[in-house]
């Protein structure tokens, strides 16, 4: 392999100040508007925009850019039923006995249980797939780095993608979540790491009063 780097000029359409914080207050503003959404209307969503928010995903920086990840994106009625049967055998046991009772109680306000009738109705589910290492041609491993890492940062830019389409998701994490590897019968060298379902809000969707962390509790500027 050669050693040689390889580089191009990088380019950017710069802004002034004024509009890069116009720029940035724009974006703030949309993101606040981001919300988890748990019931999903069934009018369908192309392909091509699930595509497109895909390769956005996939832009995000990762360790050495070994990109250890899998997207992978299920339509069909089918599987997306198998996915709800086996998920919901999982969450069933989370909540009569693996959660504890803070666990439980911090829940409550979202009014949630082991039902998640979403796996089905959302025309979509997106469930990312962190590689633990890739496999070699000749079936030998080849090592990734920061892999949680670099896949927890291509789920933020899914999310966003999903957001700025126009559309809604639910960061959805069934654990233990060794079923999907089965269900969607991916390679040894995958792990389950998030299950997104995406599609268009219900007529009738609701969420909770909710109230972000002001900048002065969560960031601190030297």
């Amino acid at each position: 392999m050669s050693s040689e780097k390889q580089f191009i000029p990088y380019t950017s359409s710069k802004m002034s100040a004024v509009e890069s914080l116009q720029a940035a207050t724009l974006f703030e503003e949309s993101m606040e508007q981001r919300r988890s959404v748990r019931s999903f209307s069934s009018e369908p969503v192309d392909r091509a925009v699930i595509e497109s928010i895909i390769r956005s995903a996939s832009s995000a920086p990762s360790g050495a850019h070994k990109q250890p990840w899998t997207f992978c994106a299920v339509s069909s009625q089918e599987v997306k039923s198998k996915i709800r049967k086996a998920a919901e055998k999982e969450e069933y046991e989370n909540y009569h006995g693996r959660m504890s009772e803070d666990w439980l109680e911090d829940l409550s306000v979202f009014g949630t249980d082991w039902n998640k009738p979403f796996l089905e109705n959302a025309p979509w589910l997106i469930v990312i797939f962190k590689k633990a290492y890739d496999l070699n041609p000749d079936g030998s491993k080849a090592k990734n780095y920061y892999v949680n890492e670099s896949v927890g940062i291509a789920a933020g830019f899914l999310i966003s993608a999903i957001h700025n389409a126009g559309l809604v998701t639910l960061t959805h994490t069934p654990s233990p979540m060794n079923f999907l590897q089965k269900v969607l019968d991916r390679p040894e060298n995958e792990r389950a790491f998030l299950l997104l379902p995406v599609g268009y809000p219900a007529e009738d969707a609701k969420v909770p009063v909710l109230e972000r962390k002001g900048l002065d509790d969560m960031a601190v500027f030297y």
